[in-house]
């Protein structure tokens, strides 16, 4: 009883969301509220335990949120934006290749970050006339490209922290080079045809080498301190710190991006509420499956899920559940960062009716690796102290 008056509650609100989404926020924290006090008054739930065991990812998720906001004001005001309006091709061959890009960057980098910074660069090279299923192209872009890396994703970084090699992670790589080729088609097409890349009239500004410089210092304090201390946070905000001493932060962006986070939050925490101790027998169609629930459901407590119950191929699982988030603009952290730069794309109608070849592009990569690689799962891997212990919290948001 108590479990189906929790997972209505939640369907509720993500339907919610989908419906009215100008809301989003208001209805996402209602939401929580009722979440909450179902499972305060229904079940025998610890609240402060739960807290102290969700603290890492409620401080990376918020923190990397309105923390990368800067990063991708910072790029912005680099004036690298612009330079790329004079080394991309023209056409719809230029729109695919910053997917590419987008893509690369998140495997090296972090899937908000490449997702903020491709966003960043869609404003100067479209003038801000973005069409949604590019926006969303964006977004699996990140996803896809941050599943094959384990410092591109949380997910693919809780599998390596558990013990899996980052080889096992990199096999997702065939996956997302098959639909990034795919979506990014399709995408760069409706984006040539709604607005093309403007070529600037007169010489663009010479590259702010000091902008630059503190967008680099913050991604290598995510990374660092994500390896070291489980915080990537930590490092983010402590590189913003130092590199605004040479450059001043622009904190009129915060706000909206504090917004996002909010939102995103209230989705992690009512989700780590549900009562899902359990998932299916590990198969190559039931991770697939898990790909499309991660749209809706946070795709940090799935992989939590499914490292402690061991028997997954680990580049099917990265893969699905990393790229997964992108079918809707509130599954991934990347997908509500892009909307904190694009109002409009905060429409779950929108972003499916224009962004289908996303959609597609997952089960292709899917088919992809399934065909190409064959689905062969990893032993579980029993590390000394940790003998049927919870899996480790997980260090960042990815949320896909």
């Amino acid at each position: 009883m108590s479990d189906a008056v929790l997972f209505t509650l939640f369907g509720a609100t993500l339907l919610g969301i989908a419906k009215f989404h100008k809301y989003a926020v208001k209805i996402a924290a209602s939401g929580l509220c009722l979440v909450l006090l179902a499972r305060l008054s229904l079940t025998e739930f610890d609240l402060g335990g739960h807290l102290l065991h969700e603290w890492r990812t409620i401080v990376n998720l918020g923190g990397l949120l309105v923390g990368f906001s800067l990063l991708a004001d910072y790029f912005e005001r680099s004036n690298l934006p612009e330079k790329l309006t004079e080394v991309l091709p023209s056409g719809r061959k230029g729109a695919f290749l910053l997917l590419v890009l987008v893509a690369c960057m998140s495997a090296v980098l972090d899937n908000i970050a490449a997702a903020l910074i491709g966003g960043s660069a869609a404003i100067a090279l479209f003038k801000r006339k973005v069409h949604i299923g590019y926006l969303a192209a964006i977004v699996a872009a990140s996803n896809a490209g941050g599943a094959g890396s384990v410092v591109g994703d949380t997910t693919t970084t809780m599998i390596w922290l558990d013990g899996y090699s980052p080889f096992d992670v990199l096999e997702a790589a065939v996956g997302a080079v098959v639909a990034v080729a795919f979506f990014g088609w399709f995408a760069s097409g409706q984006q040539h045809r709604l607005q093309a890349i403007v070529r600037p009239e007169h010489a663009t500004k010479p590259v702010d080498l000091s902008h630059l410089g503190i967008v680099g210092l913050i991604l290598v304090g995510a990374i660092v301190t994500n390896l070291t201390l489980d915080l990537p946070a930590a490092g983010v905000w402590a590189a913003i710190l130092v590199g605004g001493l040479l450059r001043k932060p622009d904190w009129k962006v915060v706000p909206g991006a504090a917004i996002g986070a909010a939102f995103l939050l209230c989705l992690v925490l009512s989700a780590s509420m549900m009562p899902v101790d359990n998932l299916p027998d590990p198969t190559a169609l039931t991770t697939a499956g898990l790909g499309v629930v991660s749209a809706f459901f946070d795709n940090i407590p799935l992989t939590a899920l499914a490292l402690k119950q061991g028997g997954y191929d680990m580049g099917f699982l990265a893969f699905c559940v990393g790229y997964g988030g992108s079918m809707l603009w509130f599954g991934s952290s990347a997908g509500v960062a892009i909307s904190g730069l694009f109002t409009e794309a905060k429409s779950a109608k929108a972003w499916l009716v224009n962004g289908w070849h996303v959609v597609v592009g997952y089960f292709l990569g899917f088919l992809a690796m399934w065909l190409i690689l064959g689905w062969h799962p990893h032993a579980k891997v029993d590390k000394p102290g940790q003998h049927g212990t919870e899996s480790p919290s997980p260090a960042a948001p990815a949320a896909h």
